[in-house]
C-alpha cells in the first residue's frame, strides 16, 4: 500500500468530518437570549460547541427580541450561579424540540458540568446554583372547630374513627382521622374528600358534586355537606395529634 496515499485518505476523511459537522446542525437550530453579562464572560463560547458537537443542534444567541429560550438571572430552571445571583433557563416556545434538548443538556450533569468547568485565569467563573430555603406558611383556617366535631362524627364516623368517641364503631380497613392528620398532604385529602375514591359514590356537596346517576344511585344513605361544613371538619381536624406510626421500617 501507498502510505502518502493512505495519509492522504485520512486527512480527507477527517476534513469531511469536520464539514460534516456543522452541516448536521444546519437544519437544526434553536435560539437563546442571554443575559450580556454571562455573555461577556466568554461562558457561551465555552460551550455551546460543546453541546453542538454533542446533539448537532445549532444555538443563535441573540441579545433581545424572540426567542425560544432565555438564560438570564432568575430564570425558570436555575442552571448556575455568579457572585450569589442565580441564572436560570426559561423555555418560551414548548414546541421547540430542539429547545428541548438544549434545556435537557443545560439542566443535566453534563451541561452544569460543563459550566461549572469553565475558569478564567485559572479561577471557576461560576458556582452550583445557591439554593433558598423556602419557609412554610401557616395555612389559616376559618372553620368552626367545635362544631366541625359534630360534624365529622356524624357525616364520617360510620366509616373512620373520629376519636376516642368512636373509637370501636369504624371499619376496620379504613383509616381513622388521627392517622389521616399524619400524612403531609392531610389538608389537601380532607378539603377534596369528595373528590378521592370512594366517596363520589356517596358524598353530595351541594354545587359541587354532580348529582348521582340515576341508573347508579348512591350505595348506602348519601353524605350530604357544604363547603362551610367540610371547612368546620378540617379546622377541627387540624387541632388533632397525628398518630404515631413509629419509625420507618429498617431493611437489614
Amino acid at each position: 500500500m501507498d502510505f502518502s496515499r493512505f495519509l492522504m485518505g485520512v486527512f480527507a476523511a477527517l476534513v469531511g468530518m469536520v464539514w460534516t459537522m456543522p452541516a448536521m446542525s444546519q437544519g437544526k437550530t434553536t435560539t437563546l437570549l442571554v443575559a450580556p453579562e454571562v455573555q461577556e464572560t466568554g461562558i457561551i463560547k465555552f460551550m455551546l460547541p460543546r453541546f453542538t458537537l454533542k446533539h448537532g443542534v445549532r444555538v443563535t444567541v441573540v441579545n433581545e427580541g424572540d426567542a425560544a429560550g432565555s438564560l438570564v438571572q432568575d430564570g425558570d430552571a436555575v442552571v448556575f450561579s455568579r457572585a450569589g445571583t442565580n441564572y436560570g433557563l426559561t423555555v418560551y416556545d414548548m414546541d421547540d424540540p430542539h429547545m428541548a434538548t438544549l434545556a435537557d443538556w443545560l439542566t443535566g450533569d453534563v451541561g452544569r458540568r460543563t459550566i461549572l468547568s469553565f475558569k478564567q485565569d485559572g479561577q471557576a467563573v461560576f458556582e452550583a446554583p445557591v439554593v433558598v430555603a423556602e419557609v412554610e406558611e401557616a395555612v389559616e383556617l376559618d372553620g368552626d372547630a367545635a362544631r366541625g366535631a359534630d360534624l365529622a362524627l356524624s357525616a364520617c364516623g360510620r366509616c373512620h374513627v373520629v376519636g376516642e368517641v368512636n373509637r370501636m364503631n369504624g371499619i376496620g380497613s379504613t383509616p381513622s382521622f388521627a392517622v389521616l392528620r399524619s400524612l403531609d398532604d392531610w389538608l389537601e385529602r380532607f378539603l377534596a374528600f369528595y373528590a378521592l375514591n370512594p366517596h363520589p359514590s356517596f358524598t353530595i356537596i351541594p354545587d359541587v358534586t354532580e348529582p348521582f346517576d340515576e341508573t347508579r344511585p348512591s350505595p348506602i344513605s348519601p353524605v350530604t355537606l357544604t363547603l362551610e361544613e367540610l371547612e368546620n371538619i378540617v379546622a377541627y381536624t387540624a387541632t388533632m395529634d397525628p398518630a404515631d406510626l413509629g419509625s420507618p421500617i429498617a431493611h437489614q
